[in-house]
């Protein structure tokens, strides 16, 4: 996201490190901010904050730089673009057919929500919200503790203690 907070670079940073290290020498390419994604299906190209793709990248036709087969995407909410990111952009991920899982991250208060693909049209879903756990990706091995996702975030206190 151009013009994104702090919060949101960071978060979106330590995962992107996180899985680039955790993938290293694997058959997987991780992509950071400002890899586009065309979904023809929807017709559509969007900029996912993460984006991992297993095996060989398939590109849009025509173009060098527009990624069509990511297998996990990950968002980090903003207060512009928490509604579109958690239901007509989502909507429109689950017309790729490889597809598989979508973290949406809060940047103000530790919360992830996890959708992991378990059959052609089902989602199951998991919610974090407490730094002593970690989330684990089905759809890669891979494992992030939100302690460490959320490594130097400045969370809104204020909002966590009127709960």
């Amino acid at each position: 996201m151009t013009g994104g907070t702090p919060n949101h670079n960071r978060i979106a940073g330590n995962l992107y490190a996180a899985l680039d290290f955790a993938l290293k020498l694997q058959p997987y390419d991780v992509f950071f901010t400002d890899r586009r994604l065309w979904i023809p299906r929807k017709r559509i190209y969007t900029y996912p904050d993460v984006m991992v793709v297993r095996g060989d990248l398939q590109l849009q036709e025509g173009r060098r730089d527009t990624i069509t087969n990511p297998l996990v995407i990950a968002e980090i909410l903003s207060e512009s673009t928490r509604s579109y990111d958690k239901d007509k952009k989502f909507a429109a991920y689950r017309r790729i057919p490889n597809f598989q899982e979508y973290l949406v991250i809060d940047q103000y208060r530790i919360q992830v929500e996890q959708y992991v693909k378990s059959d052609r049209k089902r989602w199951m879903f998991v919610e974090y919200d407490a730094t002593d756990e970690s989330i684990c990706l089905n759809a890669i091995d891979f494992q992030i503790a939100l302690e460490d996702l959320y490594d130097k975030v400045e969370l809104d206190t204020a909002e966590d203690a009127g709960e």
